[in-house]
């Protein structure tokens, strides 16, 4: 008999249904709103994040603004001069074991040997302590090989016609699982989704 319903793997991370990032591996999130992807998958995890940086973008996280996703002090940041210099310090970090979570702020989708480190440096830091998970955050549509998922968050149409943000979320790659687009909002901390056509 086949199974209509998807149970989560142990090891993953879960926003909501059918919003899963697997531990130990790393993910791709995409689009205007990506920060605020990371800021609910930190939201959702215990101990400290990583948040690295080029020395030259201009973006800063504001604790007031992040304040409604998680505590600002749980964030470490971290700034490197190039792309390369960045995945450097996200495998260390996950490698350590120590942090949950790494995000990596890039300018462009990085390549195939970049990822697979990641995703050995992650396994590394699985055997030392609790899994961790990166997630790339990439302009545009993204497009970086070999990642376990990739995301893409967006305000919706009228996001905010009633006063509740609300985004479109899309799947646009998972391993095990087709390309879905939801509208998501944000209630009581918690992320609800509703399919849509794509």
């Amino acid at each position: 008999m086949l199974q209509t319903r998807h149970v989560p793997a142990a090891d993953s991370l879960v926003l909501a249904p059918g919003v899963e990032l697997a531990r130990a591996r790393a993910h791709e999130a995409t689009g205007p709103a990506r920060t605020v992807f990371a800021l609910l998958a930190a939201g959702r995890l215990q101990g400290p994040v990583l948040w690295l940086q080029s020395t030259w973008s201009t973006d800063r996280l504001m604790g007031d603004g992040i304040r409604r996703f998680l505590d600002p002090a749980r964030l470490v940041f971290g700034r490197a001069r190039t792309p390369l210099e960045l995945l450097w310090a996200a495998e260390e970090a996950l490698r350590t074991g120590l942090m949950p979570l790494v995000v990596v702020e890039l300018p462009d989708p990085p390549g195939l040997t970049p990822v697979r480190r990641l995703h050995l440096a992650g396994k590394a830091g699985a055997e030392r302590g609790a899994a961790p998970l990166a997630l790339l955050l990439t302009p545009g549509r993204g497009g970086t090989p070999g990642i376990e998922t990739r995301w893409h968050f967006a305000p919706a149409p009228g996001w905010a016609r009633d006063g509740r943000p609300r985004w479109r979320l899309t799947r646009a790659r998972a391993r095990m699982a087709p390309e879905v687009t939801w509208e998501a909002r944000l209630e009581a901390g918690q992320l609800h989704l509703a399919p849509v056509g794509t």
